[in-house]
């Protein structure tokens, strides 16, 4: 294995050791009560974190079906290239996400920004937004977290200075949770 290979995958799985595991057990128990009491769950980011997005959407809504329990109401607001790409030309980029919110997002909802930085200005400011709608906001973040910690009730930051593991460990941590959700639907713990 060359050099480059080898330090980049010793670095990742150091950095899943570090893993806020607590936090990430309180974003399973928002999406529990998001499903329990019907409320959506909207999903936002850019780049990879759209990906992202878009990749945890289809889980959370295929992934976790159980008899007995209500499906989850989750949209990807990266998913609508039209209603994106009108909102930026007509608008302003920044307002990609802003503007989706303003149809979709009720009172009680959670909003889930994905953001490598914690920077992007359109996720900062859909989250003020959903913040000052009332939504449960959790954050999935990289680095230190950037502005994106402080606009959210829930901050899960990868600690990692590269961008690419932090995409990595934001699918991981997307997979863990829906594997939890699956799980403990069924009646499994280890609590």
């Amino acid at each position: 294995m060359s050099t480059i290979s080898s330090r980049y995958l010793s670095e990742l799985s150091a950095t899943i050791s570090r893993l806020p595991l607590a936090e990430i057990d309180r974003l399973i128990e928002l999406l529990e009560a998001a499903r329990r009491e019907g409320r959506q769950v909207l999903l936002l980011g850019n780049g990879g974190s759209a990906a992202t997005a878009s990749h945890f959407c289809c889980d959370l809504a295929k992934n976790t079906i159980t008899p007995g329990l209500p499906p989850f109401r989750a949209l990807s607001l990266t998913d609508n290239t039209a209603l994106m790409t009108a909102w930026a030309n007509d608008t302003a980029y920044d307002n990609l996400f802003w503007g989706q919110l303003q149809c979709l997002l009720r009172p009680g909802d959670l909003v889930i920004g994905i953001s490598g930085s914690g920077n992007s200005p359109n996720v900062l400011r859909a989250m003020e937004m959903a913040r000052k709608e009332g939504a449960t906001t959790v954050g999935l973040i990289g680095f230190a977290g950037g502005k994106l910690k402080e606009l959210v009730d829930l901050a899960i930051i990868v600690p990692s200075q590269c961008m690419e593991q932090i995409e990595d460990l934001h699918l991981v941590i997307e997979h863990l949770v829906v594997t939890a959700l699956r799980e403990r639907a069924k009646g499994n713990t280890d609590e």
